[in-house]
């Protein structure tokens, strides 16, 4: 065996392990954060990342030819694997698999900050998850599109994941362009929902972008018909990075997916002074249906000394009106903290996919600090259980002391 040789077959064993390395929930008092937020009884936290860089296949990376690559160097560098759709797939894949796994849909950046999409699959949810062969190609422009039409996206990102039941998967994401006004700013940028739709994940429709007087980002897509129209979770905004006067979760009814526009939108979960939602907030995947209400999960940002700090929450919706919440936790669901707190942009905590088993379990899929991509465990009667059952925001410091004053009134009579 040559050195090259060698070198190659020591990467691919490096690889291979930690793809394979078994992952299990944070135990009390053994976590790698001082206060960990995972020891709440609302969900469990894993020791690993569940999907790195370093979890890319190693022929995206790297030229195995020899004389073309003689140092081993790797050729196309990736530098994050975040914000992943999220799907229970019940149908063949690419890897031999024939139903039952765990899929996200994986928004991967290279070393050229373009991101691009790919699948991993999992057989548990938690661990051992590969990637597909391939990237997912995803057109530029719908099929129908004319010559001279709208421009293809710079970059694309941040996918979720909606199987209708029109019967197809549909994919909305962010689709972003230079801003066309601003020719000498090259840090300006539009932002609008990209859709597309597909069977089995590998091949895609491109559908054109979601038509809105405003920008649009963080747009989901609802998994049933309302009214006998397509529904859009929305965040108006004025600008690709501030909403401006804008803002919160909107919601809009869209009569053709096919040529989706918003005409009429309404915000359903407002952002408020001092609170986690301040600067913004937004959806994150399509929301879980339980026998109590439409389970939802979203991110909240604020303005700290440090930068935007995000954040998860959750609220919850009303069956027969998924624009009326019904319960909503005062402060934030799940936070960065340890090690997820550092990365490309620090105090990050995003999510745009879970996945909710038959048997009640659910894995929550997040990001920390736009680099890595974690999960969560919890259960559907558990997240019902905090929805309903947690105190809402009171909005100021002496309603809050209120509530903490009630609590310790109850344990004391329980005592």
């Amino acid at each position: 065996m040559t050195e090259f040789e060698k070198k190659v077959a020591a990467l691919r064993q490096h690889h291979e392990e930690l793809l394979s390395r078994k992952n299990t929930p944070k135990e009390w008092g053994r976590s790698a954060s001082p206060l960990c937020y995972a020891e709440n009884g609302i969900y469990e936290k894993y020791e690993f990342p569940i999907l790195t860089a370093e979890h890319t296949p190693l022929e995206w990376r790297y030229d195995f030819n020899e004389q073309d690559n003689p140092f081993l160097m790797q050729r196309i560098m990736i530098n994050a694997t975040l914000n992943s759709g999220a799907i229970k797939w019940d149908g063949p894949s690419p890897l031999g698999s024939t139903g039952g796994v765990y899929l996200l849909i994986v928004r991967v950046e290279g070393a050229d900050r373009k991101s691009f999409f790919a699948v991993a699959e999992s057989p548990n949810g938690v661990d051992n998850f590969r990637f597909w062969p391939e990237p997912i190609t995803m057109p530029e422009a719908p099929s129908d599109s004319p010559e001279g039409g709208e421009d293809p996206a710079t970059n694309i990102y941040d996918m979720r994941i909606t199987r209708h039941e029109d019967g197809w998967i549909y994919g909305v994401f962010c689709a972003e362009r230079h801003d066309p006004s601003q020719p000498g700013n090259l840090s300006a940028a539009t932002a609008t929902a990209g859709i597309a739709r597909t069977k089995d994940l590998v091949k895609w429709e491109r559908l054109p972008d979601l038509k809105s007087k405003s920008q649009q980002r963080n747009v989901v897509l609802h998994p049933e018909f309302v009214d006998g129209k397509y529904a859009f979770y929305t965040r108006p905004q004025d600008g690709f990075i501030d909403t401006g006067s804008g803002g919160g979760i909107g919601w809009a009814l869209v009569d053709d997916i096919t040529h989706a526009e918003v005409k009429e939108e309404k915000i359903i979960n407002a952002r408020h002074y001092h609170t986690i939602t301040e600067v913004k907030n937004g959806e994150g995947p399509h929301p879980i249906k339980t026998p109590k209400g439409w389970l939802h999960l979203a991110h909240g940002v604020r303005g700290t000394a440090d930068g935007l700090r995000y954040v998860l929450y959750m609220y919850m919706t009303a069956l027969d009106d998924p624009t009326r919440v019904i319960a909503q936790p005062g402060g934030f669901f799940l936070v960065p903290e340890g090690s997820e707190y550092v990365g490309d942009v620090m105090n990050v905590a995003f999510a745009n996919g879970w996945i909710a088993d038959p048997d009640g379990r659910v894995f929550i899929y997040y990001a920390s600090a736009d680099t890595r991509m974690h999960v969560a465990t919890s259960t559907i009667d558990r997240l019902i259980d905090y929805c309903m059952n947690t105190p809402k925001d009171g909005l100021t410091t002496a309603k809050s002391v209120e509530t903490i004053k009630r609590l310790i009134a109850k344990n004391r009579k329980t005592n």
